[in-house]
């Protein structure tokens, strides 16, 4: 998905303005001054990264700095989220640690529900303070 998302940044999204991938009128237009649009400015956003063994925080960091760079908004605290999932552990049993891990099931759903929240706020016109009043799953 991210290759797939170089118009999201200002890119060209009309592929007949170049025929399709020529490299030479794509350079044509952006030198003769494109203006690099960001398409999806001002849309929300949340970030789910799970992994076993280390990055998965740095992973989440990176995506939500690049998505911001973009100027996309996140949803929310609870809209980003970052979790070891059967931490050094076999990848071949780490669907069975995901399915006992309740909480971080819980976290997920809260992520999702936060972005639709503020989704709805957003279409209505209200500034966004999603999830605030979201249970988390895990005490510290």
């Amino acid at each position: 998905m991210m290759d797939r998302l170089v118009c999201a940044d200002g890119g060209n999204p009309d592929p007949t303005l170049t025929q399709g991938k020529d490299a030479q009128r794509a350079k044509a237009v952006e030198l003769a001054g494109w203006d690099y649009p960001r398409h999806l400015a001002g849309r929300l956003y949340s970030v789910i990264v799970h992994g076993d063994v280390e990055g998965a925080e740095n992973v989440r960091r990176s995506l939500s700095d690049w998505l911001r760079f973009m100027r996309l908004v996140p949803a929310g605290p609870q809209a980003e989220l970052d979790r070891y999932i059967g931490y050094w552990k076999p990848y071949a049993t780490n669907h069975q640690e995901l399915d006992a891990d309740e909480a971080v099931q819980e976290e997920v759903r809260n992520a999702a529900r936060t972005l639709g929240e503020a989704v709805r706020a957003t279409r209505q016109g209200h500034q966004v303070a999603a999830g605030h009043d979201l249970r988390p799953p895990r005490q510290k």
